[in-house]
């Protein structure tokens, strides 16, 4: 009679990897809505520039004059301000050095800061494009209720104007930086045996519906952990001030905040020019290589005109600033990029690190697979517990 072979069992697993697979487990299961959530508005907005300017493209692109003279800007301000009944001050606008794009106008008031919700803590958010060669208003849209900036806000918040609302998304995420790292730890190949190689890299799409699951969970994540980890450290700058400052600080290699200039307009003086055109000649002239302009009006008696030279017409962190007498239009100070210390430039990056856009379209496009695949990692991921689960209850009658 044949002699048995000694069944031989698996390994038994250390008590940290046996912690660390219990967590992965039931805080994935605790926090998979909101990684769903997070990943599934990510992908909508991640081309949310370019969808916008396909829908809009006869309001946003201008016909350019075989002589191209703009108007003035304070008179395209004034239009803009017509347009929305003349009773909202514009208070931001954006001039593009591309010739054939429309300017654009906005107006923002915000109602009760103590509102529950988005809408409610919002009393207008105006904008108005305008053909800056005709001064022929192009485009007059509620910015509150926009597709895009709704998308945005239930990303950030889920449309939630209380603390909790960010606390709830914050939280998720630092969570979801835990299972990114113990599942890297659970997907790591004992061997590069070629079958743990084909297991651990490749997806076997022949195989049954468990398998395929299984891998598209397991191998996916690998894939996409360094673009998750990203999305998820950039996002949790903005809802903790405690990482925030963390980032700062490892950057800087200092504890001291930036130093803010304290530049004041004087009423005193006057000059018989439009003051805010003078100032956005000279932002024109100092700016001439910069893709875009952004100009603000002054707030207050002693508020100053800002305008904001960025580089990239999609992009945000790499900027500098002028500020100038609101009422002469004199320059009366410039930051430049080169002066922010490495923790104010990366924190200026954070926004365009998360949506991908400081690598243009490559970036966004990265960003929106790294979303998408975000938001499949809990439905995979509870498949497969839920399959285990089955498998439990339900014992198979091993062979003899």
């Amino acid at each position: 009679m044949a002699e048995k072979q000694p069944v031989q069992k698996k390994p038994r697993k250390s008590r940290i990897r046996r912690i660390s697979d219990w967590l992965h487990l039931w805080l994935g299961i605790a926090s998979g809505l909101v990684v769903f959530h997070l990943g599934i508005t990510g992908c909508i907005f991640a081309f949310q520039k370019e969808i916008t300017e396909f829908i809009h493209q006869k309001e946003i692109f201008v016909e350019v004059p075989a002589n191209p003279q703009t108007v003035p800007l304070s008179v395209l301000k004034r239009t803009a301000e017509t347009a929305l009944g003349g009773k909202k001050d514009i208070s931001f606008i954006s001039t593009y050095q591309a010739p054939d794009r429309a300017w654009e106008f906005g107006t923002y008031k915000a109602a009760d800061p103590k509102a529950f919700w988005y809408f409610d803590s919002i009393d207008y958010y105006d904008l108005v494009l305008i053909n800056p060669y005709t001064g022929k208003v192009t485009l007059v849209a509620d910015h509150k209720y926009e597709f895009f900036a709704v998308i945005k806000m239930l990303h950030w918040s889920f449309l939630i104007n209380h603390p909790i609302g960010q606390q709830i998304i914050g939280w998720a995420t630092f969570i979801f930086v835990f299972l990114l790292i113990s599942g890297m730890v659970m997907w790591w190949p004992k061997n590069l045996k070629k079958s743990n190689f084909d297991k651990s890299f490749k997806v076997k799409w022949r195989a049954k519906f468990k398998r395929v699951n299984y891998d598209l969970h397991n191998v996916l994540g690998f894939y996409v952990m360094i673009i998750c980890l990203m999305l998820a450290l950039t996002g949790m700058v903005w809802t903790f001030q405690w990482f925030q400052t963390t980032v700062y600080v490892v950057a800087s290699r200092s504890t001291t905040p930036p130093v803010q200039a304290n530049v004041q307009s004087d009423s005193t003086k006057t000059v018989s020019a439009n003051p805010f055109d003078v100032a956005f000649h000279t932002a024109k002239l100092t700016f001439k290589n910069f893709d875009r302009i952004g100009m603000s009006p002054a707030a207050g008696g002693t508020g100053t005109i800002y305008a904001t030279g960025y580089h990239g017409d999609e992009t945000y962190w790499n900027f500098d600033v002028l500020q100038f007498d609101q009422y002469t239009g004199k320059l009366l100070h410039r930051k430049n990029q080169s002066d922010k210390n490495a923790g104010e430039a990366l924190i200026g990056m954070n926004y365009d690190i998360h949506v991908g856009a400081i690598l243009g379209l490559p970036g966004k496009i990265l960003a929106f697979f790294g979303s998408f695949i975000a938001a499949s990692l809990p439905i995979t991921g509870f498949i497969i517990w839920w399959g285990k689960k089955k498998k439990k209850k339900n014992p198979a009658v091993a062979d003899v």
